[in-house]
């Protein structure tokens, strides 16, 4: 008895608290392992199903009795219902071909497979919205909203303008190069297209949640209209975040119309103040961000071509620009946004 009379004191609180986080670290890492395995489980009945669906002959009617009878023989295990067999199915055609990239797809619950195969035709994109989703925690919906606004192509397709290459040595540029998007989406935002430059700040700090999903991972919001003491005279950022893989600054300037050339040294003049009264020891360059209206290409690089400091040149649109085809199967702003407000 004498040994449990301190059982409500600090020691036991810590005990106690240590063994909880086992606890949770273990229930992390099954749940994981229960959805690796039932990814592997839904390739092999996709194998099986596909090679022997084509060694019979048989139509749908094969898969709507299989669906039937596994439920009768499982009925307590979900999964076996007609539509989720052809998923399942399904999922093993588009990948039997694609080694690389298999563990990816069984990293994912199986409904963010399911938006890759419904949202998706190509297996280069899906595979690169996997490893997305995987690296950043997406939940569906916000894998979803990634697809809707056209994530792959504006990050890896497009061509940017930076001079992230020539000022940078690799990884760092590699680094800095994939941070940067050709075109930025605010479809979250109900303006108007001729939005001032002050207005369209004031609107995404008020929906910096989702102005950080477009930005990507690795942004933390430091403030707006920054201030900055350069000599005798005043000076204030828009909008100034600090990147915690790449460890620097990095300035957001608005320009809500056609960009111009005075446009990239105000802002390399703001990156040099930055540099030396901001960034510590330990920090690597600022990196500068010049969201315009309109860019044109040569214009752009003309102007980037003997800057100094780092720094890409985007476009910005208050609609989302999405395909014909994808419009109608994918879930509207609204719905993502009441997803994201319960989160």
């Amino acid at each position: 008895m004498e040994g449990l009379i301190n059982i409500e004191g600090e020691g036991y609180i810590k005990v106690f608290s240590e063994l909880k986080d086992k606890i949770k670290k273990a229930q992390i890492k099954a749940s994981l392992a229960v959805n690796t395995e039932l990814i592997k489980l839904y390739w092999e009945m996709g194998k099986v199903i596909s090679e022997k669906q084509k060694q019979y002959n048989w139509g749908s009617k094969f898969i709507e009795k299989l669906a039937n009878d596994l439920q009768n023989e499982f009925p307590g295990m979900k999964g076996f219902s007609y539509r989720n067999i052809k998923y399942i199915k399904q999922f093993y055609k588009s990948y039997q071909s694609v080694t690389i990239g298999q563990a990816v797809l069984a990293q994912l619950p199986w409904y963010h497979n399911i938006a890759l195969l419904d949202k998706l035709k190509n297996n280069q994109e899906r595979l690169w919205y996997a490893q997305q989703a995987v690296k950043n925690g997406w939940s569906r919906n916000v894998l979803v909203h990634q697809i809707e606004s056209a994530l792959y192509h504006r990050q890896v397709i497009s061509e940017k303008t930076t001079n992230f290459k020539i000022t940078l040595p690799q990884p760092q540029s590699d680094l800095a190069h994939e941070l940067l998007k050709d075109s930025y989406t605010f479809g979250f935002l109900s303006m108007e297209e001729d939005v001032k430059e002050r207005e369209l700040q004031k609107q995404l700090v008020r929906h910096i949640r989702k102005f950080l999903l477009e930005l990507g991972a690795g942004f933390a919001f430091v403030g707006e209209q920054y201030h900055l003491n350069g000599g005798d005279e005043d000076y204030y950022l828009d909008l100034l975040f600090y990147h915690v893989k790449l460890k620097c600054y990095i300035v957001i300037e608005l320009k809500s119309g056609k960009f111009k050339p005075e446009y990239a040294g105000k802002l390399n003049f703001y990156l040099s103040v930055i540099d030396d009264t901001l960034k510590g020891k330990d920090d690597n360059k600022s990196i500068g961000i010049l969201l315009c209206k309109l860019k044109n290409k040569i214009t752009v690089e003309y102007s980037l071509k003997d800057i100094s400091k780092l720094m890409g040149i985007s476009e910005y649109k208050l609609t989302n620009s999405v395909p014909e085809e994808l419009r109608s199967s994918l879930p509207s702003i609204a719905d993502i946004e009441a997803e994201l407000e319960k989160k």
